[in-house]
């Protein structure tokens, strides 16, 4: 029976086969084989050989240096750029400098979901598969650049799991992970690794291992999508498993491509006995592994060097800012040894896409999809009464807030109407995602709603009472730095303690409450009161919370394990567009209010 285009791909991963080798092809058979078993006519002397790999990770969709929500070219504070095309460029120079043949190009995960791109050809013309329909635009790019490999990020699976498929059979590349496992068989849901031998002139090949190991966390984070169908088990774990089968195989290089942080921290708490950030660990843990491109933490790491605890070998980390701003570059050295190639330095550094121009043909390439989605995303849907900006919305109560939070409460009781639990308050979350999202007053687009709500969350309802309500905002107020009520107050300061990022504070509407920010964490909200009276520790309230809250993201006491009674599978994003065009009009001044403050010892932080 053929094979398809897919499982080839797949096969051919797994196995060292067919692509894999193609660069083996212009070996010479009988003195590779001689070398490689020690049988030399004389005693030459030592050979090296230097081998290159490219590393890009969380690209996000980024396919070229835009910005869909704010129709313009890419820029932030420190002038980065983004995008494969971008990237293209680095990766043609790294490439001439060490030898295309000499050069691999490797990717750590969250391809497919951040963009208005993305989220197009996710859901608005849907790619269905390789050889008909839409093209995914990063597909065309990444085939046009010859990537050799990418591991499965964890926002992979936003869109579930036949979207996943689809964009599989689009690449010219398999898409690792050794710890996606089917739930019933346990067996690889995808390839776990890639060898690739690479032609040496007068020597045998260098056999190069790239194994996939993906994030543990999409068990909680897409827990609708996997359930039932894929389980992830941890990395450390997996990587103890294969490096020694890829060792096995003759590989003399093993380099992993981890969807995964580096300092062994975890968000979702015992949600899985896994840990989220685990690089570091399976550095130090799982002997024979000489290099790590490590991502998910959207954070720039040149090179980190971790010592394995077993074999006191230094293994190299290295992780890219995410988008396509940054490129990893490994340079690998190594020295034929009695016949075998050997290891002998691994470096790692990053270089900056904000120093190049695009790549013309990688542009090209997506221009209509691009173009396309232009136009989807500047089309008006309604009108504003009033300017409305996420810029204060970190630590004051803002319209632009409340506004989410007023669409999720109506989508909740709407769905709840005529059911037992119609008669229970609604209160609802939501976290200020972006500091620059901004509603205009006048005319609204899809782009300015879309650019309030940046991922692919769906929305759950589900029952809390007036105790976990309280644990629950305790929880979120975490992510104010304590401060005492005489000190000065800087607010560029004054949240993301102990590294909360903003998507994992919440602001809660249909209660009322103070922060206080001089107490410590656990002890700081006071004033919880609902229709003006104190919230009853035992009565119950339906919350309308995101997917990924719902779902045990970012640790939230009570929320994960709370009855849920409704759930809606349409993102969060459409439910917003739908209500401004069903409504027409944003009326800042008919909803949300001041519900909750910032105070330090009973006094308001702000007027």
């Amino acid at each position: 029976m053929p094979l398809n285009r897919r499982d080839f791909i797949n096969r051919s991963a797994a196995t060292g086969a067919g692509v894999a080798l193609a660069g083996a092809a212009g070996a010479a058979p009988a003195q590779a084989a001689d070398q490689r078993h020690g049988h030399h006519g004389h005693q030459h002397a030592p050979r090296t050989f230097s081998l290159r790999v490219l590393g890009t990770t969380d690209l996000h969709g980024h396919a070229l240096n835009w910005d869909y929500f704010t129709n313009a070219e890419y820029d932030d504070a420190t002038h980065n750029d983004i995008g494969l095309a971008k990237v293209a460029t680095l990766v043609a120079a790294a490439r001439h400098e060490k030898g295309h043949d000499h050069t691999l190009l490797i990717d750590a995960g969250d391809i497919i979901q951040g963009t208005q791109l993305s989220y197009y050809y996710a859901r608005v013309e849907p790619i269905t598969g390789a050889r008909r329909g839409p093209r995914h635009p990063m597909a065309l790019a990444m085939n046009h650049m010859k990537y050799d490999a990418a591991a499965l990020g964890n926002h992979e699976f936003n869109y579930g799991i036949p979207l996943l498929r689809a964009f599989q059979d689009q690449c010219d590349f398999p898409l690792l992970a050794a710890n996606a496992v089917d739930a019933r068989t346990l067996k690889p849901a995808f390839p776990p690794y890639l060898v690739k031998e690479i032609h040496v002139e007068g020597a045998p090949p260098v056999k190069v291992g790239v194994l996939g190991l993906t994030n543990p966390g999409i068990a909680v984070w897409d827990k609708a999508n996997v359930q039932g169908r894929m389980a992830f088990p941890g990395l450390v774990e997996q990587a103890g498993v294969y490096v020694p089968r890829l060792r096995a195989l003759g590989c003399d290089v093993v380099i992993c491509t981890d969807h995964s942080g580096l300092d062994g921290s975890t968000s979702y708490g015992d949600a899985v006995p896994y840990p989220e950030n685990a690089s570091s660990l399976v550095a130090a843990q799982v002997p024979g592994i000489d290099a790590i491109l490590v991502g998910h933490t959207h954070v720039e790491r040149p090179q980190t060097l971790v010592v394995n605890e077993r074999t006191g070998k230094t293994v190299v980390l290295s992780e890219p800012l995410m988008w396509g701003m940054r490129l990893s570059v490994f340079d690998i050295g190594l020295e034929l040894v009695h016949g075998s190639w050997q290891v002998t330095s691994v470096t790692a550094e990053v270089r900056n896409a904000n120093t190049v121009a695009e790549d013309p043909v990688v542009a090209r390439l997506v221009r209509d999809e691009h173009q396309k989605v232009v136009a989807y995303v500047n089309q008006v849907i309604g009108t504003c009464a009033q300017a409305m900006s996420a810029a204060e919305s970190t630590y004051k109560d803002t319209p632009i807030i409340d506004f989410l939070n007023l669409v999720q409460a109506d989508t909740v009781k709407a769905a709840l109407a005529g059911t037992a639990y119609a008669s229970l308050p609604v209160l609802s979350e939501a976290s200020p995602f972006s500091r620059t999202a901004a509603i205009p007053a006048g005319q609204v687009s899809l782009r300015d709603v879309a650019g309030l709500y940046v991922y692919e969350n769906t929305l759950d309802a589900k029952i809390l009472t007036g105790a976990q309500v309280k644990d629950y905002l305790e929880w979120s107020a975490r992510y104010f730095a304590q401060t005492a009520p005489d000190a000065p107050v800087d607010v560029t300061k004054l949240t993301n303690a102990a590294n909360i990022p903003d998507y994992s504070y919440d602001v809660l509407s249909g209660v009322s409450y103070d922060i206080d920010i001089a107490q410590p964490a656990g002890s700081r909200i006071t004033g919880l009161t609902y229709a003006g009276a104190p919230v009853d520790p035992a009565a119950q309230f339906v919350l309308a919370v995101n997917n990924y809250r719902s779902s045990g993201g970012s640790n939230y006491p009570h929320v994960a394990a709370a009855p849920s009674v409704w759930s809606n599978s349409d993102e969060i994003r459409n439910t917003i567009i739908a209500w401004v065009q069903a409504h027409g009009t944003i009326d800042p001044t008919s909803f949300g209010g001041d519900e909750w403050r910032l105070t330090r010892a009973g006094v308001p932080l702000f007027g």
